[in-house]
């Protein structure tokens, strides 16, 4: 495929999911699996569960960084700057509709009803995401161990997700100089 024709369909690709996706960073990003590794097969599942990681952990909106990733991986610098103005447009364009029509939104009981159903979604979109995670994870018993530790010290002691973040990374780096030297 052409290189003009690999951004053109990465740009529609971005473009399209962001539109029509509710709920968020997460959503979106399961969706770019399914666009980029199950239909399009330019990425390999292993390597969108690394990029997801660095969406994760790099500062801003995940799916701003998810489309930076992916965009970068796929085609380079253009390609991470076509996939983040695909990703970045519709909401900006809705957005703008919307505050413009603002006083007609707030009230209208169909568009509260409707946006109330779309929480259901978002949350299974969510539940979708970690068990993708989950299945695609190395399967070691340390990987399960780092899993729900990070769970526990978040959801139970509240500690910041900065601070999970930051101590993977120092494990990440500790192990993978073990490794190097055994």
């Amino acid at each position: 495929m052409r290189r003009k024709d690999v951004l053109f369909k990465l740009f529609y690709s971005t473009f399209y999911l962001s539109t029509f996706t509710f709920g968020g960073g997460y959503v979106i990003v399961t969706l770019m699996k399914q666009k980029f590794v199950d239909e399009l097969h330019w990425i390999e599942e292993d390597e969108m569960l690394d990029l997801v990681a660095i969406a994760q952990s790099a500062p801003g909106p995940i799916a701003i960084n998810g489309a930076i990733s992916v965009g970068y991986k796929i085609a380079g610098i253009p390609g991470a700057g076509i996939a983040v103005l695909g990703c970045a447009l519709p909401p900006l364009i809705i957005l703008s509709i919307i505050s413009f029509f603002y006083q007609m939104f707030i009230e209208n009981l169909l568009i509260q009803l409707l946006l109330s159903g779309m929480q259901a979604g978002v949350g299974a979109l969510i539940a979708s995401v970690v068990i993708d995670m989950i299945i695609g994870m190395d399967k070691s018993l340390l990987s399960y161990a780092i899993l729900i530790g990070a769970f526990i010290a978040n959801y139970f002691f509240d500690i910041n997700v900065a601070y999970i973040i930051l101590f993977c990374i120092l494990l990440g780096i500790i192990l993978s100089k073990r490794r190097k030297k055994a």
